[in-house]
Protein backbone atom coordinates (compact mmCIF):
# COMPACT_ATOMS: atom_id res chain seq x y z
CA UNK A 1 0.00 0.00 0.00
CA UNK A 2 2.44 2.70 0.86
CA UNK A 3 6.57 2.23 0.30
CA UNK A 4 9.66 4.14 1.52
CA UNK A 5 12.39 4.17 -1.31
CA UNK A 6 15.54 6.20 0.23
CA UNK A 7 13.33 8.93 1.77
CA UNK A 8 15.18 12.09 3.02
CA UNK A 9 13.64 15.37 4.20
CA UNK A 10 16.03 18.68 5.41
CA UNK A 11 14.57 21.64 6.76
CA UNK A 12 16.38 24.58 6.01
CA UNK A 13 18.49 22.80 3.52
CA UNK A 14 20.68 21.84 6.43
CA UNK A 15 18.85 20.08 9.20
CA UNK A 16 17.74 16.49 8.43
CA UNK A 17 14.61 15.56 9.81
CA UNK A 18 14.41 12.35 7.90
CA UNK A 19 17.84 10.29 6.17
CA UNK A 20 17.79 7.40 4.02
CA UNK A 21 13.95 5.43 5.47
CA UNK A 22 13.27 2.60 3.43
CA UNK A 23 10.03 0.29 4.41
CA UNK A 24 6.85 -1.13 3.50
CA UNK A 25 3.22 -1.28 4.47
CA UNK A 26 0.86 -3.67 3.66
CA UNK A 27 -2.88 -3.34 3.32
CA UNK A 28 -4.56 -4.00 6.83
CA UNK A 29 -1.41 -3.94 9.16
CA UNK A 30 -1.62 -1.93 12.30
CA UNK A 31 1.91 0.10 12.85
CA UNK A 32 3.45 1.86 15.57
CA UNK A 33 5.74 4.69 14.80
CA UNK A 34 7.66 5.53 17.75
CA UNK A 35 10.51 7.53 19.23
CA UNK A 36 11.71 10.49 20.93
CA UNK A 37 10.36 13.57 19.92
CA UNK A 38 12.19 15.24 16.93
CA UNK A 39 12.65 11.52 15.69
CA UNK A 40 10.64 12.57 12.42
CA UNK A 41 7.62 10.62 13.44
CA UNK A 42 5.44 13.64 12.45
CA UNK A 43 7.36 14.81 9.42
CA UNK A 44 7.22 10.97 8.25
CA UNK A 45 2.93 11.33 8.33
CA UNK A 46 3.19 15.06 7.03
CA UNK A 47 5.30 13.10 3.79
CA UNK A 48 2.05 10.66 3.13
CA UNK A 49 -0.13 13.68 3.05
CA UNK A 50 2.32 15.41 0.70
CA UNK A 51 1.97 18.17 3.05
CA UNK A 52 5.69 18.19 2.25
CA UNK A 53 8.14 16.99 -0.30
CA UNK A 54 11.24 14.45 -0.32
CA UNK A 55 14.49 15.62 -0.87
CA UNK A 56 15.58 12.50 -1.78
CA UNK A 57 13.76 8.99 -2.68
CA UNK A 58 10.36 8.17 -3.27
CA UNK A 59 6.82 7.66 -1.74
CA UNK A 60 4.75 5.31 -3.46
CA UNK A 61 1.22 5.21 -2.42
CA UNK A 62 -0.79 2.42 -4.30
CA UNK A 63 1.49 1.73 -6.68
CA UNK A 64 1.80 5.16 -7.64
CA UNK A 65 4.49 7.78 -6.90
CA UNK A 66 2.85 11.08 -4.77
CA UNK A 67 5.47 13.43 -5.53
CA UNK A 68 4.12 13.07 -9.30
CA UNK A 69 0.86 14.11 -8.37
CA UNK A 70 -0.50 17.48 -9.88
CA UNK A 71 -1.70 19.82 -7.30
CA UNK A 72 -4.67 19.66 -8.25
CA UNK A 73 -4.83 15.75 -7.88
CA UNK A 74 -4.01 16.30 -4.01
CA UNK A 75 -7.42 16.18 -2.72
CA UNK A 76 -7.92 12.49 -4.48
CA UNK A 77 -4.91 11.72 -2.03
CA UNK A 78 -6.41 13.18 0.92
CA UNK A 79 -9.46 11.61 0.42
CA UNK A 80 -7.66 8.04 1.01
CA UNK A 81 -5.86 8.99 4.24
CA UNK A 82 -7.84 9.96 7.07
CA UNK A 83 -6.05 11.89 9.97
CA UNK A 84 -6.55 11.33 13.47
CA UNK A 85 -4.20 14.33 15.69
CA UNK A 86 -3.72 14.85 19.80
CA UNK A 87 -5.27 18.41 19.55
CA UNK A 88 -8.46 16.69 17.86
CA UNK A 89 -8.65 19.63 15.84
CA UNK A 90 -12.77 20.20 15.56
CA UNK A 91 -14.24 23.44 14.54
CA UNK A 92 -15.83 24.61 18.10
CA UNK A 93 -18.53 26.44 16.41
CA UNK A 94 -20.13 23.45 14.56
CA UNK A 95 -21.94 20.59 16.42
CA UNK A 96 -20.39 16.92 16.04
CA UNK A 97 -22.72 15.95 13.41
CA UNK A 98 -21.19 18.94 11.56
CA UNK A 99 -17.75 18.50 11.96
CA UNK A 100 -17.64 14.40 11.02
CA UNK A 101 -20.16 15.80 7.89
CA UNK A 102 -17.88 18.60 6.65
CA UNK A 103 -15.38 16.69 4.78
CA UNK A 104 -18.37 15.00 2.96
CA UNK A 105 -19.96 17.96 2.38
CA UNK A 106 -16.72 19.45 0.54
CA UNK A 107 -16.85 16.27 -1.68
CA UNK A 108 -20.41 17.30 -2.78
CA UNK A 109 -22.17 13.86 -1.20
CA UNK A 110 -25.94 14.50 -0.98
CA UNK A 111 -27.24 15.48 2.24
CA UNK A 112 -29.31 11.61 2.54
CA UNK A 113 -26.00 9.72 2.25
CA UNK A 114 -23.90 12.21 4.35
CA UNK A 115 -26.67 11.46 7.05
CA UNK A 116 -26.53 7.98 6.72
CA UNK A 117 -22.66 7.59 6.90
CA UNK A 118 -22.46 10.03 9.65
CA UNK A 119 -24.64 7.99 11.52
CA UNK A 120 -22.79 4.93 10.75
CA UNK A 121 -19.33 6.21 11.47
CA UNK A 122 -20.81 7.95 15.04
CA UNK A 123 -22.09 4.38 16.00
CA UNK A 124 -19.01 2.56 15.07
CA UNK A 125 -16.89 4.92 17.83
CA UNK A 126 -19.50 5.11 20.57
CA UNK A 127 -21.06 8.35 20.17
CA UNK A 128 -25.02 7.43 18.96
CA UNK A 129 -26.83 10.19 20.63
CA UNK A 130 -24.12 12.75 20.81
CA UNK A 131 -24.98 14.27 17.17
CA UNK A 132 -26.28 17.25 18.28
CA UNK A 133 -23.40 18.54 21.21
CA UNK A 134 -20.62 21.28 20.22
CA UNK A 135 -17.45 19.97 21.04
CA UNK A 136 -16.92 22.50 24.37
CA UNK A 137 -19.82 19.57 25.78
CA UNK A 138 -17.64 17.01 25.39
CA UNK A 139 -15.50 14.63 27.42
CA UNK A 140 -11.71 14.43 25.85
CA UNK A 141 -11.96 10.70 25.16
CA UNK A 142 -15.47 11.68 23.29
CA UNK A 143 -13.34 14.43 21.33
CA UNK A 144 -10.64 12.07 20.08
CA UNK A 145 -14.07 9.51 18.96
CA UNK A 146 -15.43 12.64 17.06
CA UNK A 147 -12.30 13.18 15.53
CA UNK A 148 -11.95 9.33 14.13
CA UNK A 149 -15.68 9.29 13.19
CA UNK A 150 -14.54 12.61 10.92
CA UNK A 151 -11.27 10.73 10.09
CA UNK A 152 -13.72 7.55 9.26
CA UNK A 153 -16.63 8.87 7.17
CA UNK A 154 -14.81 9.07 3.89
CA UNK A 155 -13.98 5.78 3.80
CA UNK A 156 -10.11 5.68 3.62
CA UNK A 157 -7.96 3.07 2.50
CA UNK A 158 -5.15 4.51 5.62
CA UNK A 159 -5.99 6.28 9.10
CA UNK A 160 -2.66 8.14 10.83
CA UNK A 161 -3.21 8.81 14.34
CA UNK A 162 -0.26 11.27 15.40
CA UNK A 163 0.18 11.26 19.17
CA UNK A 164 -4.04 10.35 19.23
CA UNK A 165 -3.73 9.60 23.11
CA UNK A 166 -1.34 12.72 24.05
CA UNK A 167 -3.88 14.23 26.22
CA UNK A 168 -5.68 11.69 27.01
CA UNK A 169 -5.78 9.93 30.95
CA UNK A 170 -4.41 6.72 30.86
CA UNK A 171 -8.05 4.61 31.21
CA UNK A 172 -9.14 6.93 27.83
CA UNK A 173 -6.40 6.32 26.08
CA UNK A 174 -6.49 2.27 26.72
CA UNK A 175 -9.92 3.13 25.46
CA UNK A 176 -9.32 5.05 22.22
CA UNK A 177 -6.56 2.08 21.05
CA UNK A 178 -8.80 -0.77 22.08
CA UNK A 179 -11.36 1.13 19.50
CA UNK A 180 -8.73 1.72 16.86
CA UNK A 181 -7.79 -2.11 17.01
CA UNK A 182 -11.36 -3.03 16.81
CA UNK A 183 -11.79 -1.15 13.13
CA UNK A 184 -7.85 -2.70 12.20
CA UNK A 185 -9.81 -5.86 12.60
CA UNK A 186 -12.61 -4.83 10.36
CA UNK A 187 -9.82 -4.00 7.41
CA UNK A 188 -8.48 -0.67 8.09
CA UNK A 189 -4.78 0.19 7.76
CA UNK A 190 -3.34 2.42 10.83
CA UNK A 191 -0.21 3.91 11.31
CA UNK A 192 0.19 5.40 15.05
CA UNK A 193 2.93 7.64 16.05
CA UNK A 194 3.29 7.74 19.57
CA UNK A 195 5.18 8.26 22.83
CA UNK A 196 3.00 5.66 24.69
CA UNK A 197 5.68 2.40 24.71
CA UNK A 198 3.24 0.59 27.48
CA UNK A 199 0.43 0.69 24.92
CA UNK A 200 3.08 -0.74 22.07
CA UNK A 201 4.43 -3.05 24.64
CA UNK A 202 1.18 -4.45 25.37
CA UNK A 203 -0.04 -4.36 21.59
CA UNK A 204 2.67 -6.65 20.09
CA UNK A 205 1.89 -5.37 16.36
CA UNK A 206 4.40 -4.28 14.08
CA UNK A 207 6.61 -1.10 15.55
CA UNK A 208 9.00 1.38 12.93
CA UNK A 209 11.48 3.06 15.51
CA UNK A 210 13.14 6.52 14.50
CA UNK A 211 15.96 8.33 15.92
CA UNK A 212 16.89 11.70 14.94
CA UNK A 213 15.68 10.91 11.64
CA UNK A 214 16.92 7.81 11.39
CA UNK A 215 15.08 4.41 10.66
CA UNK A 216 16.81 2.22 13.66
CA UNK A 217 14.80 -0.78 14.14
CA UNK A 218 11.36 -2.32 12.23
CA UNK A 219 10.55 -4.92 14.37
CA UNK A 220 7.25 -7.21 13.17
CA UNK A 221 4.27 -8.17 15.15
CA UNK A 222 5.13 -9.81 19.00
CA UNK A 223 8.84 -8.95 18.55
CA UNK A 224 9.50 -5.62 19.78
CA UNK A 225 11.62 -4.68 22.75
CA UNK A 226 12.19 -1.32 24.10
Amino acid sequence: MIKFEGVTKKFGGETVALKNINFNIQKGEFIFITGPSGAGKTTLLRLILRELMPDEGKIIFEEKDIASLPKNKLHHLRRKIGGVFQDFKLLSDRTIFENVALNLEIAGINHQETSQRVSQVLDLVGLEGKEKLFPRQLAGGELQRAALARSLVGNPKLIFADEPTGNLDPQTSWQIVDLLKKINKQGMTFVIATHNFEIVDSMNERVIHLEKGRLISDTKKGKYKK
